[in-house]
């Protein structure tokens, strides 16, 4: 089986098998997201995917917000559908984007916002690494922002039974590349459900 099948069999079972509140990454409100992308200034028609969105009520949220074009990627179906369904009649104004970020080719410069909460720690190998790099490179227009949040150096090593590569804005910057300019950085402790802290690193750049 390839790494893609894996990853995908791995993220299909974990939203068909857990409830979406009982993981460890839930949260009640997208608090820190929904300030990070107020402050990005965007127009309500910008482009924005979130990315590996899962069930999270990101979308929802900015589309209450007035925002008219958001999309959410994963690589699970099973969380897009429930999404979708979470959302009610909201989801049907929110695209769905079932693809695993690491092979994704949207139109070039696509998006004005990228956001990604807990996605790119993930992978751990410098081929993915660069393969990220890659899409989001593609993904963003110039001058776009991208906000990527990952475990810090002093956070978890493993996450839903995977091994993570934790990150801060220096280490973000190099896998990133010249082309994104580091812009913000923010330490940042999220409470799991069953109460344990993790310590999470978000970043901001901007795409040259």
């Amino acid at each position: 089986m390839s790494d893609d099948q894996d990853r995908h069999t791995h993220w299909q079972n974990v939203w068909a098998t857990k409830d979406h509140d009982n993981v460890s990454w839930f949260q009640d409100a997208p608090a820190l997201s929904l300030r990070l992308i107020q402050k990005a200034g965007l127009r309500r028609d910008a482009a924005i995917v979130d990315v590996g969105g899962g069930r999270s009520s990101l979308a929802g949220r900015l589309v209450e917000q007035g925002f008219s074009n958001v999309a959410v990627l994963d690589i699970a179906e099973e969380a897009l559908a429930r999404a979708h369904h979470d959302l009610g009649s909201l989801g049907d104004d929110v695209t769905w984007i079932a693809a695993d970020v690491l092979r994704w080719r949207p139109a070039p410069g696509l998006y004005d916002l990228w956001h990604d909460r807990a996605v790119c720690h993930f992978f751990t190998r410098a081929p993915d690494q660069a393969a990220y790099a890659e899409t989001l490179r593609h993904a963003l227009a110039p001058g776009g922002m991208a906000i990527v949040a990952t475990f810090a150096p002093d956070g978890p090593e493993r996450c839903s039974g995977l091994m993570v590569a934790r990150h801060d804005g220096a280490s973000l910057s190099a896998m990133l590349g010249a082309d994104f300019v580091l812009e913000d950085e923010i330490a940042d402790t999220h409470v799991t459900p069953s109460g344990a802290e993790q310590r999470f690193r978000w970043c901001v750049f901007r795409r040259l």
